[in-house]
């Protein structure tokens, strides 16, 4: 056994995780070559061009104000049910129940999604080495996979995220320095202004906003890990800013270049000719480097997935872990593993859920992207969204009844975050069906409606156990340092 580690009845792996592995199991979940390849085209051709840049530095003050009183109630509140913690300690149980359950449709359809969306394609990628396999059989292997190491050790999760959050930063630096060294277009392109306000505001800046907004998703988890890390009082907040931090300063950079690869003026002209979009960072890869650094990125944004399917499988492992142990669901979602020390039930449990989802889009023959990444995904960004709006206004109830903690990271920066976020829930809820390509049909008010169900669930369950266990309830989301 490590030195480091400290084993108890009952209860997840302490001291197991360190600055560096919980900085990079949340990255994880942000997939950044994902963001890059597959999200920032799509947010250059329908948000606002070369205003993308601009916007993320805008959203990266955003998210750092979200931090600011997030972080400040970490100190107070260590425990893996993270929003569902906050919002128990800050708003009181009933709350506590709604986010809970809120969060685990949240992830799951998060996990769902990007299922579909690593086996479409895992399918394309491997299709040009001769391997031509049906879509869900990837979708199947990394399941397996995933769920072999959501059972066991986190410190072993830990470990592989690592390495492939690095591989995934590698491989897009050497294409944007092999840009930079270039000097971009014809050799002028890197005359980009990325505080032009006039590109920020031209297209559609809500649009931009959502797409990249989603390559935060994610740095919220800093606080689920807090019972595992060492040091937590002092891992988790800088943990948090400095996923913040780097994932905003490496899209500022990355975007920045993207656009100087092909020319601001000829940018939206060159992306609106392609089929296929999401083909364009592969196409600067080529161009700037060689064909062997495009087929390399290839495969590494299938790993890119693989890395967020497991971050949001050990979300959903610790949410159902921790709703166990307060008495919200069944207590053998409550226990650890003998061995592992790990949320073995919830890991279980969100492993056969996903075989369930994957054998019924298979088995009705719909699209692994369009249908079963797209419809179900937007599910999980807005029941994110949501659950930090929540979780600010908790922040600022908590401390409130304390009566201590800075004004400025415990009122103000959280009443700006919290609004922001709670104004973005209402578009994205009103407008999901054009952001989805379910407009005119029943799923565009069923699918984003299962969050506010799940919230009413949980409040529902948080009711029960009041009025069973009154003592527990009020117990809801202690902190387990």
């Amino acid at each position: 056994m490590s030195d480091f580690t400290e084993i108890g009845p009952n209860r997840l792996r302490r001291n197991s995780l360190g600055l560096v592995a919980v900085t990079f199991m949340v990255i994880s979940a942000a997939a950044p070559l994902t963001g890059v390849a597959g999200a920032m085209p799509l947010a250059f051709l329908l948000g606002n061009g070369t205003g993308i840049p601009l916007t993320f530095i805008l959203l990266t003050l955003v998210m750092l104000a979200f931090a600011a009183g997030y972080v400040a109630m970490s100190r107070h509140v260590i425990n893996a049910g993270a929003f569902y913690a906050y919002a128990a300690r800050g708003l009181g149980g009933g709350m506590g129940g709604a986010v809970s359950v809120m969060a685990l449709v949240a992830y799951n359809t998060m996990q769902f999604g990007l299922i579909g969306l690593l086996g479409g394609v895992s399918a394309g990628v491997f299709s040009q080495f001769g391997i031509n396999l049906p879509w869900w059989i990837y979708s199947l292997i990394a399941i397996a996979l995933v769920g072999i190491l959501g059972y066991r050790q986190v410190d072993l999760s830990a470990r592989v995220m690592v390495v492939l959050v690095g591989l995934e930063y590698l491989i897009v630096f050497i294409v944007d320095f092999a840009i930079l060294g270039a000097g971009g277009a014809e050799g002028k392109g890197l005359a980009v202004n990325i505080f032009d306000f006039s590109a920020l505001s031209s297209g559609s800046l809500t649009a931009a906003v959502l797409f990249c907004l989603g390559s935060f998703i994610g740095i919220e988890a800093t606080t689920i890990y807090g019972e595992e890390a060492r040091n937590p009082e002092k891992t988790i907040p800088r943990a948090t800013y400095l996923s913040i931090l780097m994932i905003g300063l490496f899209f500022v950079f990355t975007t920045w270049l993207m656009i100087a690869g092909t020319g601001a003026d000829k940018l939206l002209e060159t992306l609106g000719a392609l089929e296929d979009p999401t083909a364009y960072f592969f196409i600067l890869a080529e161009t700037y480097t060689n064909p062997t650094i495009s087929m390399i990125a290839g495969l590494l944004l299938v790993s890119s997935l693989f890395a967020a399917l497991s971050a949001f499988h050990n979300y959903i492992a610790r949410y159902s872990y921790v709703a166990g142990r307060d008495g919200l669901l069944p207590a053998a979602f409550g226990q650890t593993h003998d061995a592992h020390q790990s949320p073995h039930v919830g890991s279980v449990v969100q492993t056969v859920g996903a075989l369930i989802v994957l054998a019924i889009f298979a088995g009705l023959g719909l699209d692994p992207i369009l249908n079963m990444f797209t419809w179900i995904s937007q599910i999980g960004t807005l029941g994110v969204i949501g659950m930090m709006a929540i979780t600010s206004a908790s922040v600022i109830a908590f401390f409130a009844k304390r009566g201590d903690g800075s004004p400025l990271s415990t009122k103000i920066l959280p009443a700006i975050a919290g609004i922001i976020m709670a104004a973005l829930f209402v578009y994205i809820f009103l407008n999901y069906g054009d952001l989805t390509g379910t407009t005119g049909g029943s799923l565009s008010w069923i699918l984003p409606s299962l969050i506010p169900l799940g919230g009413v669930i949980g409040y529902l369950l948080a009711m029960r156990l009041k009025s069973a266990d009154p003592e527990r309830f009020a117990t809801m989301g202690q902190s387990q340092a």
